[in-house]
Formats: C-alpha cells, structure tokens, sequence
C-alpha cells in the first residue's frame, strides 16, 4: 500500500496555518504590541504613532513571522514601517525574550489593508446598481 503523504502530516491544512502556528502567531502579536505600547522601540518615526498589530502569522517551521501594522487613523504607514524595518534586530531579540520557542522567528512587517478592503466593499454595498439588486431580490421572495 503506497503512502503518499509525509508521517504526521496532513495534506490539506486549515487556511490560518496549524493549530501551532496560529497559537504562537498570537502569542508574538501581543509581544509586539506590547513592546510597542510601552514604547521600548527608541525611534522618532515611533514616537509620535500608536500601532495597533491586528495579526501575525507565522510560517508552518515557525521561523518567519509576518507582523500586520496599522497606524493609529492610518497615517503615515510607509514611515512606520521604515521604523519597523530599522528597529527589526530589537524587536527580534526582545520577541525572543518574551515568547519561548526554540529559534527566534525573522520578523516581516506589512501593513495590514483589510480595513481599506472592507471600506471597498462597503462602498460598494451602497452603490444605486445593488441597492436595485437587493431591492428587486426582495420583491420576488415576497
């Protein structure tokens, strides 16, 4: 009987990662913003802004973690995340201090534009063109 898969290992996995990843994702999520919250990072492109971090996801060997970012009022993002960028070494070696995993992970920052696509899809919802959609939808189930 051949085996096609790898021991241990599932060939379809849930689409936020493994139950693993998603734990330790969240547990460096709130190492960085607490980092960031009590404003350890020494940067005059930091200092001004507060930083919300809405999700880290790591890769499945837990060695990368991509860091969302989003300004407070989402101003100046591209200067926040050159701050990031600079400061990365810091923030691995505190993320290493507070969250106890074998490797530390490499941190990759990006800003996090799900509130720019829900704004999007809102518009969207309101335009006259679904209005009429979703008018004439409820009409005929009458």
């Amino acid at each position: 009987m051949p085996r096609n898969h790898q021991r241990g290992r599932t060939s379809t996995s849930a689409p936020g990662g493994s139950q693993r990843q998603l734990r330790v994702g969240e547990t460096v999520r709130h190492a960085i913003a607490d980092i960031l919250a009590q404003g350890s990072v020494h940067d005059a492109d930091l200092e001004g802004h507060i930083v919300t971090v809405p999700e880290v996801r790591m890769s499945p060997d837990l060695k990368l973690a991509t860091i969302y970012i989003m300004p407070l009022g989402g101003r100046d993002t591209d200067t926040v995340l050159a701050a990031l960028e600079r400061n990365k070494k810091f923030l691995r070696g505190e993320v290493a201090h507070r969250v106890n995993l074998k490797f530390a992970p490499d941190l990759r920052f990006r800003v996090d534009d799900r509130f720019d696509e829900a704004e999007r899809i809102e518009k969207l919802l309101r335009t006259p063109a679904v209005q009429r959609d979703l008018q004439s939808d409820s009409d005929e189930s009458e």
